[in-house]
């Protein structure tokens, strides 16, 4: 099977060498402590490279300003513990992160969808949403989406947060992909417009430049708000793992993070550049697709009359998998839409799963 479904990182891009060193090194040095309870806020050596890190980006930051967490998506879970109470309004792209959508339903959320183009969100659509409905929250992913791999604009996000300031809703900015970068110009995060620094909560993810089984992320928010989230982790989980947590750090400390992550983008671009080469030649004619700047994901659309969800069964049979973009929607789905992942096979991997593609849409 070659599966373009799971947006997963490549596990042979992982840097095996060097995280069992830094567990090495983290229990040889400091093992009494990295197998004892930690502060909830987090490991304060972590939050001080990632910090710096932010600050290097154009978003100055103090370790203070940061919780760290199990993983981004609890970093969600947080938010959605201190914010949202059964009934309010979540507002969210349209399509949306799958996971994203199952937090607030369990949280009983009425979730209205704003509608998007190939940019992503649409201010003017939001404006008017937000004008009607008093929404509690927006949760966007503004760099390389999953699931369309779109980045909103600098102009969008200005206009995003100006709203945010008008109407009283809070800012979720989720941006677990945005050093997966292959070309193009770094688009600055929400979190930085002045009109939104004091309502955009910022979450990160050590998951796709490091390891995804470190379960390591964090989420930089206002004072008050970050304060709700402690309680709310302290009730949890209490703290994130302390020795994975010292872990990172040591890695952070002993190694260039970034030549790491240069090398997982070259692997990525080759791959994402042999995904685009080949989809002309595998779907249907009369299909699109958009060109992703970065990230992990294509998105395309079947021709009119084409239903992804029951071309699925034909496409596992010729062996190769994808996810269709039904779920993901909010709204109303548009049963043509595919995602396709393109990181965890090689190029020669993604041109024979592209052949079995186009097979089984023959």
């Amino acid at each position: 099977m070659i599966s373009f479904a799971g947006g997963l990182p490549a596990p042979e891009l992982f840097d095996v060498d060097g995280i069992r060193a830094a567990y090495d090194g983290v229990l040889a040095d400091s093992g009494r402590k990295a197998l004892q309870y930690s502060t909830t806020e987090g490991d304060p050596e972590l939050r001080t490279a990632i910090a710096e890190r932010l600050a290097l980006r154009e978003l100055p930051t103090d370790p203070a300003d940061l919780l760290v967490t199990t993983g981004s998506q609890q970093a969600l879970t947080l938010l959605t513990a201190a914010l949202v109470s059964p009934g309010d309004v979540v507002l969210v792209e349209d399509p949306c992160y799958l996971a994203a959508l199952q937090a607030f339903a369990f949280a009983g959320a009425r979730v209205v969808p704003v509608p998007t183009d190939d940019q992503g969100i649409l201010p003017a659509a939001l404006e008017e949403i937000a004008a009607r409905e008093k929404a509690t929250l927006l949760y966007v992913v503004p760099t390389f989406q999953n699931p369309t791999g779109r980045t909103l604009p600098a102009d969008r996000r200005a206009a995003v947060a100006e709203a945010a300031a008008r109407h009283g809703f809070w800012i979720v900015e989720d941006d677990p992909y945005g050093e997966l970068r292959y070309e193009g110009e770094r688009v600055p995060w929400i979190a930085a417009e002045p009109a939104g620094a004091d309502r955009t909560v910022l979450l990160g993810s050590f998951s796709k430049i490091l390891a995804p089984g470190l379960r390591l992320g964090w989420l930089r928010a206002p004072v008050g708000l970050r304060r709700a989230c402690v309680i709310a982790k302290q009730a949890s989980d209490l703290h994130t793992s302390t020795v994975d947590q010292l872990a990172a750090a040591r890695y952070l400390r002993d190694n260039d993070l970034d030549v790491h992550v240069a090398r997982i983008r070259a692997a990525y671009r080759e791959r994402r550049d042999a995904m685009l080469a080949g989809l002309s030649g595998a779907l249907p004619e009369g299909s699109g697709w958009n060109r992703p700047e970065g990230g992990m994901f294509v998105w395309a659309t079947l021709p009119a009359g084409h239903d992804a969800t029951t071309l699925l069964k034909a496409a596992v049979g010729h062996g190769v998998a994808y996810v269709p973009g039904a779920p993901f929607s909010s709204g109303e789905p548009d049963p043509a839409a595919i995602r396709l992942a393109f990181t965890t096979h090689s190029p020669d991997e993604i041109r024979e799963g592209l052949r079995r593609l186009a097979k089984a849409f023959a």
